[in-house]
């Protein structure tokens, strides 16, 4: 922790804050942020005037266009960089100037070498990275590693994990034009294996300890400019677990209830998430809501994102990193983690590279 944090908590239990970007992720980071406890978020910067707004509609007192700006401009102890991911780096390096420990939407980066350049400027400044892989918060998916550690299947020789969404596109029909930055490689640095994919390597090392990419075969069910489906075939040595991880953005109308599929086949047993969700999911969220509002008549504290488990971990996750940079501690997933899954992205990218032609040459036959 670097020593103006330091002094300016002597003072103050409130963290003091800033958010990098206030579009779709960024607006679920700043809600958990508004309602965490010892929080204050001082500003949010985007180049959209319509997300400022926004963010002043949700309680934000200062917004600005620019994040070089508000990060130059505003005493902060942390930022979240909810940019689009050709900006992390830049985002990264303007916080360590201004001595500001940062939590990275993922993909940290758009390669495991530009992710290097980053924790090597956050090291020579001492400011933490914290990296929002949010699956590990998903109480299913807490529920499998618990079940998976206590031994109830003994030993897992194969695993699989699915995790799909709708992609860059929305579900159809498509009226408005999408980002242009998540459909062009450069920008985004790939596709569904980074915007999906990259969740699974992390919870999968989570589970089962360093993993082996063995083999990936990389696809657009679309005519797009980066893919939009992978399946790629690990091994976990430690653990000698065989895994199968299938990501893929596809033109859903309407996404299954549940986006994320994991499951252990264990030699006594078998591991699924699905037996650690609420037994009537949107049953669920309507008592959770009903829970909130009563809360407010009460006083009681709200469940924050009771609603969708899905926000609920982003909070938790978002939670976690500012409790490590408190204690001045690790946080659960750090820049180390966020590379970790850069490079395992692109060992699948290389597997999936075509190797030449298959076709047999002719042979000539002589009777």
């Amino acid at each position: 922790m670097n020593t103006a944090l330091l002094s300016r908590l002597t003072e103050s239990d409130s963290l003091a804050v800033g958010v990098l970007g206030v579009g779709n992720i960024g607006t679920v980071h700043l809600k958990s942020a508004l309602v965490m406890p010892g929080v204050d978020v001082r500003a949010v910067a985007d180049a959209r005037s319509e997300n400022r707004a926004r963010a002043k509609r949700a309680g934000v007192s200062r917004t600005y266009d620019d994040y070089a700006t508000l990060l130059e401009s505003e005493d902060l102890d942390a930022a979240v960089v909810a940019l689009p991911p050709f900006l992390h780096a830049d985002a990264v390096e303007q916080a360590a100037a201004a001595g500001v420990d940062v939590f990275v939407e993922k993909p940290l980066a758009r390669s495991s070498e530009e992710a290097d350049r980053m924790l090597e400027t956050a090291a020579e400044a001492r400011i933490t990275v914290g990296v929002d892989h949010t699956l590990r918060y998903q109480p299913d998916v807490v529920g499998v590693k618990e079940a998976y550690e206590d031994g109830r299947v003994g030993h897992v020789p194969y695993a699989s994990i699915t995790r799909l969404n709708d992609g860059a596109l929305g579900r159809p029909p498509v009226t408005d034009s999408p980002p242009e930055w998540p459909l062009d490689a450069d920008a985004a640095g790939g596709g569904s294996l980074l915007e999906l994919g990259i969740h699974c390597f992390d919870v999968l090392e989570w589970l089962f300890g360093d993993l082996e990419v063995e083999s990936a075969a990389i696809g657009e069910t679309l005519e797009l400019p980066v893919e939009d489906a992978a399946t790629v075939l690990l091994r976990a040595p430690e653990t000698e677990t065989t895994i199968t991880l299938h990501c893929g953005s596809y033109q859903w109308e309407q996404l299954p209830e549940v986006n994320t599929r994991l499951r252990l086949e264990g030699v006594t047993g078998t591991i699924a998430n699905e037996e650690y969700l609420p037994e009537n999911f949107y049953a669920s969220a309507a008592k959770s809501a009903i829970g909130n509002v009563a809360g407010r008549v009460t006083g009681d504290d709200p469940d924050v994102f009771g609603p969708t488990f899905y926000l609920r971990a982003h909070y938790d996750a978002l939670a976690a990193f500012f409790d490590a940079i408190r204690n001045d501690e690790r946080p659960p997933v750090d820049g180390r983690d966020g590379k970790r899954t850069l490079e395992l992205a692109e060992a699948a990218y290389e597997c999936a590279k075509p190797t030449g032609s298959n076709d047999l040459e002719a042979t000539e036959v002589t009777l």
